[in-house]
């Protein structure tokens, strides 16, 4: 009977073909260009279409597989349990095992330690790992003393007879973060470094959980590449290592075990589950190639740091909101380990209060949200399934690419690595600039009131000059930031007064428009609501002793009103008109020449204005 009905209802609404939505689409574009209007052309290089069907998954190769399943597109497991992470900086040994233990017990299962400290012993080793149960836990080390610090970690498993089950990492990359830091693999030579990680390979080759050499991809995105990019280089940079390994004597089976790929995960939230699900299934026909015994050996293991290229120290706490979306990404997609950066870790020493609110965004995606309890949940989609074919066949170019030049360590030192992230940065720059990306509470919708707290130093918000053939990490937002902290050091408060006329609905959206501009600069807005005439409004105006006045209107009011401002004004302040009306060569002919619209390049545009008035 329940069939009947429902074979009843399908003949009610019978299946709509593609052609039949796209005559709709077309006809509601009203001649409008269909590949303009609704086609994303992303930064990735390849394009998005405005919705996708079941048609769409048409040849696409790796659809069908299960997680578990080669080539672990789906996933790498049965289930989506991943490992909480959160790192601890190790100056002090027993404050860094008090901290670790407080970790632990307020729902943190996999503990970083970053150990900068030269000459690290086994006594505080010891002291570090005090009351904490190894094979309960995962831990993973880095610092300057890595390779050191692996002999004396091993060595205290092998001791106590917990090497066979601790689930340990090491962040040794001589490659990726050598390179991209030193512009060399590492010191006393390339050689000797690939000697000592095969070393130390071999040593740990019965332990199945111990991962000695960590492909740090998140350096790429960081600086400012894309996701593709990071996503190639991630690739070619493990397949160096294994190159590079088995030329020191490890089975390529081996070296394929004992790598951990990290990567940064941003806000463009179903790219990064793309990402994630692309980067598995290519790192399994890498590993692939090389004929291992058992598939196993072709299993990514990721783990995840939400981004900090996109964080932002004015209005911080929207960083909370960040990691939480990048987060989200990263469980959907199916991690391994994740590690959600404090809201406040771009301007100061994370606090106490930034580490629990991080941590508990993992928790609350756990117990409250339930995401640990569904693989893959992105699968079947199809626009996600489109994502991830497309950015495996960018991906998979670019690895190519760099193949042809020797691989990653050649390529890098070619310069071809460094030129392929500053271009990207670059056009990342410039969207930011002219809002074609969005930093909330940076270029866009800023706090109006907001001066930055002594907190903020001009350090925290001044990008690092690129020197050499070396990678620079910065973030997006600080040309605003460095602009805005510089008005709130100035000691001077400038004001932009919104001067609506005409238009009642064109002169309030205008002066909202308006108010976010000037904003983004930290200069003070006076909104208000409409002005019955010009005089009143320039009165108001000159009353507020602004040093901007923005006249907020509809086009057609603009060869009126706006003359009739600047007559008033008198040079008095600088008049800004706000859009691109059809008048403008008209009203440029009578002097006013400052205009600010969707088009403008807002940072440079408020540079100029800051300029203008002395600061």
């Amino acid at each position: 009977m329940a069939n009947t009905k429902r074979e009843k209802l399908f003949t009610e609404f019978p299946p709509v073909p593609t052609e039949k939505w796209e005559e709709v689409i077309t006809a509601d574009l009203k001649g409008a260009d269909y590949e303009r209007k609704l086609v994303w052309r992303t930064g990735e290089g390849f394009n998005v279409r405005p919705y996708y069907r079941a048609e769409n998954l048409e040849g696409i190769r790796f659809l069908g597989s299960q997680a578990g399943e080669f080539p672990y597109v789906r996933g790498t497991r049965s289930h989506n349990r991943w490992r909480v992470h959160q790192t601890v900086e190790v100056k002090c040994p027993r404050e860094a095992n008090a901290e670790a233990l407080k970790l632990l017990n307020s729902g943190v299962d996999s503990l970083g330690f970053s150990i900068a400290k030269e000459g690290f012993t086994a006594e505080e080793l010891d002291q570090l790992l005090a009351g904490i149960s190894i094979p309960a836990i995962e831990m993973v080390f880095c610092g300057a003393q890595t390779g050191s610090i692996a002999e004396l970690v091993i060595a205290k498993l092998e001791k106590e007879g917990t090497a066979s089950e601790a689930h340990v990492a090491f962040s040794i990359d001589p490659l990726v973060k050598g390179l991209s830091q030193k512009g060399d693999f590492c010191s006393p030579n390339g050689e000797k470094c690939f000697a000592k990680i095969a070393s130390l390979i071999e040593k740990t080759r019965e332990y199945k959980h111990i991962r000695i050499v960590t492909v740090s991809a998140g350096i790429f995105s960081n600086a400012g590449s894309t996701i593709v990019e990071e996503l190639a280089f991630a690739l070619s940079a493990g397949n160096d290592y294994i190159a590079r390994l088995t030329d020191a004597g490890v089975d390529a089976e081996l070296a394929a075990r004992k790598l951990r790929f990290s990567f940064s995960v941003t806000s463009n939230y179903f790219l990064e589950i793309a990402k994630f699900r692309a980067a598995r299934m290519l790192w399994a026909n890498i590993v692939k190639g090389y004929n291992p015994s058992k598939n196993c050996a072709c299993k990514m293991h990721i783990h995840a740091r939400t981004a900090d290229w996109n964080q932002t120290v004015y209005d911080p706490y929207v960083n909370m909101l960040r990691g939480t979306t990048e987060a989200m990404s990263a469980t959907i997609a199916g991690v391994h380990s994740l590690e959600v950066t404090p809201f406040d870790a771009a301007f100061e020493s994370p606090t106490e209060f930034s580490k629990r609110i991080a941590r508990n965004v993992e928790l609350l995606l756990k117990h409250e949200s339930h995401f640990d309890q569904v693989v893959d949940p992105a699968g079947g989609s199809y626009y996600v399934e489109n994502l991830t074919q497309s950015i495996a066949a960018e991906a998979w170019k670019l690895f190519l690419e760099i193949e042809e030049k020797g691989g990653y360590a050649e390529a890098y030192k070619a310069g071809f690595i460094k030129e392929r992230v500053e271009a990207s940065a670059a056009a990342k720059d410039k969207a930011i600039a002219t809002r074609r990306q969005t930093l909330l509470g940076a270029n866009q919708f800023p706090n109006f009131t907001e001066v930055a707290p002594k907190e903020i130093t001009a350090e925290a918000v001044t990008r690092p000059a690129a020197e050499g053939n070396v990678l620079t990490p910065y973030r997006g937002a600080m040309a605003f930031e460095a602009m805005r902290l510089h008005v709130d050091r100035s000691g001077k408060q400038p004001k932009a007064f919104m001067l609506t006329c005409g238009n009642l609905a064109m002169a309030r959206a205008r002066a909202q428009f308006s108010c976010n501009f000037f904003a983004c600069a930290g200069i003070r807005v006076q909104d208000n609501t409409f002005f019955k005439s010009i005089e009143e409004g320039v009165k108001a105006a000159l009353e507020s002793k602004a040093e901007i006045v923005v006249v907020c209107a509809s086009d057609d009011d603009y060869a009126e009103a706006a003359p009739k401002v600047k007559e008033l004004l008198a040079g008095k302040a600088i008049l800004v008109v706000a859009g691109a009306p059809a008048c403008a060569p008209e009203l440029e002919a009578q002097g006013i020449t400052n205009f600010i619209s969707v088009k403008s390049n807002v940072l440079e545009t408020l540079k100029f204005y800051l300029k203008e008035m002395g600061i």
